[in-house]
């Protein structure tokens, strides 16, 4: 019983620090050059805005595709997991995601984020059906 109520205990203050207020997102560093963007492989940091101004946060994982300059996707938020493929078009990522979690809020859209120089991310999010856009930034693990 005591290895239970252990483990519920660590469980909430997972939960609560991931929705814990993330402070002033970090600056973005400035756009990166149109011919030469840095990769983009790797884990990431998120804080965003949905379009009816619900503040998430999560991680962000991406892998290169089967073409150059092309990307798998595959966020972890508060409330579930989407994934997403993307193409870079000069220092701008376009992406087309989907969530996969296997309820009935069954969402997809698109994005397009400003690539900067540091192998940030910051875009604007479209939810198929939904007035108005989010935002999103997305920070490399270092």
């Amino acid at each position: 019983m005591k290895k239970y109520r252990m483990f519920v205990i660590l469980l909430l203050l997972l939960l609560l620090s991931a929705c814990a207020g993330r402070g002033d997102p970090a600056e973005m560093a400035p756009p990166a050059d149109p011919e030469n963007p840095p990769a983009l492989s790797g884990t990431y940091v998120i804080n965003g805005f949905d379009p009816l101004g619900l503040e998430y946060g999560g991680h962000l994982t991406i892998t290169p595709g089967d073409d150059d300059r092309t990307y798998q996707m595959q966020w972890i938020v508060v409330g579930g997991i989407q994934e997403g493929s993307g193409v870079v078009k000069g220092n701008q990522l376009w992406v087309e995601w989907r969530s996969i979690e296997s309820s009935t809020d069954q969402a997809e859209g698109t994005a397009v984020y400003t690539i900067t120089e540091a192998g940030q991310l910051d875009g604007v999010r479209f939810v198929n059906g939904m007035d108005g856009e989010g935002t999103e930034q997305a920070y490399p693990n270092q």
